[in-house]
C-alpha cells in the first residue's frame, strides 16, 4: 500500500499543513478504512458512511497523532470507532422510528455474512455494556487485526493486561454468539 518511508513522510507533510499530502494520504487510506468498516457493518452503504466519518476524523485530528503506537493502529482505532458509532446511530434511528427490530436474524431474508455481522454488533454492544474495559482491546486485535504488541502500544497498557482482556472478551463473545447469554 505504501512504499518504504512514504507513510511517515505523508503524515509529517499533512501535519505540517500541506493540503496535497493530506489529500493523497486520505486517498491511500480510504480502501483500508473501508475494509475495516466493512468488517463491522453488513451493508456497503453503511460501511461507506462509517468510512467517510473515519476519514473526516483522521483529517481533523491528524495533528493530535503524536507517534505513540503505529499510525496504522491509530487509523484502525478511528475506523473501528466510526463503524461502531454508525451502527449505534442506525440502531437508535430504527428504535426511534418504532420499527420492529427482529429479536434474531432471519436466515431466509438475511445473508449469512450480514446476519453474522449483525450478531457480532449486538454482542459487541452487550460486551460494551457489561465489560467496557474489554472492548477496545478485543476490537483492535480481533477485528482490527493488530498484533498484541500493537494493541498494547496503542492503548498504552501492559502486554499481559491486553492479553487477559482479549481472552475475557473472546470468552464473552463466544458465549454470546453461541446464544449462551
Amino acid at each position: 500500500m505504501f512504499e518504504e518511508g512514504e507513510l511517515e513522510r505523508l503524515v509529517a507533510a499533512a501535519q505540517a499543513g500541506d493540503p496535497g499530502s493530506m489529500e493523497y494520504l486520505l486517498a491511500k487510506l480510504r480502501p483500508v478504512v473501508l475494509r475495516r468498516c466493512s468488517r463491522f457493518l453488513p451493508h456497503h452503504a453503511d460501511a461507506e458512511e462509517a468510512a467517510q466519518d473515519a476519514l473526516l476524523s483522521i483529517s481533523t485530528h491528524l495533528g493530535e497523532y503524536g507517534g505513540r503506537g503505529s499510525f496504522m493502529g491509530w487509523v484502525t482505532v478511528i475506523a473501528s470507532n466510526a463503524a461502531r458509532s454508525t451502527y449505534r446511530s442506525m440502531r437508535r434511528r430504527a428504535e426511534d422510528s418504532h420499527a420492529d427490530l427482529p429479536e434474531s436474524v432471519d436466515p431466509r431474508s438475511t445473508s449469512v455474512i450480514a446476519g453474522t455481522r449483525l450478531d457480532l454488533m449486538e454482542a459487541l454492544t452487550a460486551l460494551e455494556q457489561q465489560h467496557p474495559t474489554l472492548v477496545q482491546s478485543f476490537v483492535l486485535r480481533d477485528l482490527g487485526d493488530l498484533t498484541y504488541v500493537q494493541v498494547a502500544d496503542e492503548l498504552d497498557a501492559p502486554l499481559g493486561t491486553v492479553k487477559d482482556r482479549i481472552h475475557q472478551a473472546r470468552r464473552f463473545m463466544r458465549e454470546r454468539l453461541a446464544g449462551g447469554l
